[in-house]
């Protein structure tokens, strides 16, 4: 980050009284340690055993990485209750230290510079149960309305290692993971990628081999346990057949048939929009789950009820809502805008909710017209608070996130489109975004510095009125001596952004700044309206200028 971004960021929290304490686990947790720099994660081969009577884990996992400067301790996370048993590297078993969730491994062998290695980390337990899925992760434990086992994980926010040993930060990604489930003969495994196979461990267990061939962040990993059946098709998209698989509890195979048909609908739309599915070498799936719905890579995981809205409700209370599945259509657009495109602090999490919510109005463009997508876009204002700035705090696990990141993120898109006032060109960034960031981790400052380049606009002052404070623009005016005065109040020094407005009906462009500026408009009797998708209040002012 440069330093003048830094002091900006800095002030600005100063302004908005954004302090907020932290624990040394938070750091652990939230920060590239001394311990995590020196190597660059690889491969993970998963490989467990899923106790249900229990409701525990056990198995291993094998942790493939490169060496990018020596060193010879290394940090693995995984959260208690959960355990290590041991870790060996080439057979040798390895001394560890352990401070709370953090594992920190003493290795015997050299760590020469360029070389792969890998270690081993034998685990089990009984992992932490999900409080209020997916908002609260961990494990889910239900049975289906038949009686029948149905269980989920979930990493978001708390953590992966919350249930597998692993480099639980955002910042660094393994290329590929191998996947192995062993579950009870009555119930199917689903887990990310392709399905590589099955086969029988005893007269009562069968093992799930999944393989992701694609960089993937931890919280995307997921498996699922159910009475599961299968259904697939192939979508011919921007880079030749899909394969998308729907892994569906038995008794809800003849509805999910007619709700997924939506599937191709939005993989259209967002290709369109977006760019390429950005995993066609892993497919994608939709698999029931036993809560509302996550957006795991090639995973996604639905639990809408095979209903249209959010549990059949229109949060934007614009009719629009109710024309698709949210659970469809919100978690896939997370795989351009979480998966593909993914942070590398949770301080930057607007990243993926923002674009991700403004995903779904750009699939109600697509398929009813710009006006319509217009009007859902609008509808999502209901849901802002202004309670904290959309950036948190960097290098600590800040999992207290706002969520404006949703629907303010949402509107400062959609706003940001007004700006650039190009359909067009705003496409091209949109997708010019999957691009430039194509399976990689990236900052705000990163997303920032790109969009202003294609869009050749000074956008400094917007991202930090916007995503740094909870201050909403006001535009002041008057109208006097065939004149109109106007400039922008409740905002940061220095903030201009141009506004769509009509006098009368007639719509001009004005460019407000935080000083009075005049224009000649030929009366005082003039109406003035702003554009409704500008997110901006406005007040008469009596100010002398």
């Amino acid at each position: 980050m440069k330093v003048f971004t830094f002091f900006i960021l800095i002030s600005l929290t100063g302004i908005i009284g954004h302090a907020q304490e932290f624990s040394r686990q938070d750091t652990l947790r939230g920060s590239i340690t001394p311990e995590r720099e020196w190597w660059d994660l690889s491969y993970y081969n998963l490989d467990i055993v899923v106790d249900i009577e229990k409701h525990a884990i056990n198995g291993s996992n094998t942790i493939r990485y490169k060496v990018l400067k020596p060193n010879k301790l290394i940090q693995i996370d995984l959260q208690p209750p959960m355990e290590v048993f041991k870790i060996t590297q080439d057979g040798v078993e390895l001394n560890y230290k352990q401070e709370g969730n953090a594992y920190f491994v003493e290795l015997e062998k050299d760590q020469a510079v360029g070389n792969y290695n890998e270690i081993i980390v034998h685990y089990g337990g009984i992992p932490r149960i999900a409080p209020r899925p997916p908002w609260d992760s961990g494990l889910v434990w239900k049975k289906d309305e038949l009686g029948k086992d149905f269980i989920s994980s979930i990493s978001w926010g708390a953590g992966s290692s919350q249930w597998w040993p692993c480099k639980d930060h955002m910042y660094d990604e393994p290329d590929s993971i191998k996947f192995s489930i062993n579950v009870p003969k009555n119930l199917v495994a689903v887990a990310n990628g392709k399905l590589m196979g099955k086969d029988e461990k005893d007269n009562s267990t069968h093992t799930f081999h999944w393989k992701v061939s694609n960089p993937i962040n931890n919280y995307g990993i997921t498996f699922n346990i159910g009475n599961y059946v299968n259904f697939s098709e192939i979508y011919n998209g921007e880079n030749g057949p899909l394969t998308c698989e729907y892994y569906v509890l038995e008794q809800n195979l003849d509805k999910a048939k007619v709700q997924f048909k939506q599937v191709p609908l939005m993989l259209e739309a967002f290709e369109y929009w977006f760019g390429p599915y950005p995993f066609y070498e892993d497919g994608y799936k939709l698999i029931e789950a036993p809560y509302l719905g996550m957006e795991h890579q090639g995973a996604i995981t639905y639990g809408n009820k095979y209903q249209n809205g959010y549990l059949g409700s229109d949060r934007t209370n614009t009719g629009w809502g109710k024309k698709f599945d949210y659970l469809i259509i919100h978690e896939s657009g997370h795989e351009w805008f979480a998966n593909n495109i993914t942070f590398k602090d949770i301080a930057d999490i607007w990243i993926h909710e923002s674009f991700t919510t403004y995903s779904e109005g750009l699939f109600v463009e697509y398929y009813y017209g710009k006006e319509a997508g217009n009007d859902y876009q609008i509808g999502k204002r209901g849901g802002i608070s202004n309670d904290k700035p959309m950036i948190g705090n960097y290098q600590v696990n800040d999992i207290n996130y706002t969520g404006d990141n949703y629907p303010k993120g949402s509107t400062i898109l959609h706003m940001l489109r007004q700006i650039v006032n190009d359909d067009n060109k705003w496409r091209q960034v949109l997708r010019g975004l999957g691009d430039q960031f194509y399976h990689q981790t990236v900052t705000t400052e990163q997303i920032e510095n790109y969009i202003a380049k294609e869009t050749q606009l000074d956008l400094n002052s917007f991202w930090n009125q916007y995503l740094r404070t909870t201050q909403l623009p006001q535009l002041e005016y008057n109208f006097s001596n065939g004149q109109l005065s106007y400039r922008w109040s409740n905002a940061i020094d220095n903030f201009k952004m141009p506004l769509k407005v009509t006098f009368n009906g007639k719509e001009r462009w004005i460019n407000p700044t935080s000083e009075w500026q005049q224009m000649d408009v030929g009366s005082d009797e003039l109406i003035l309206k702003i554009d409704p998708n500008f997110y901006v209040t406005s007040t008469y002012s009596n100010s002398k200028q």
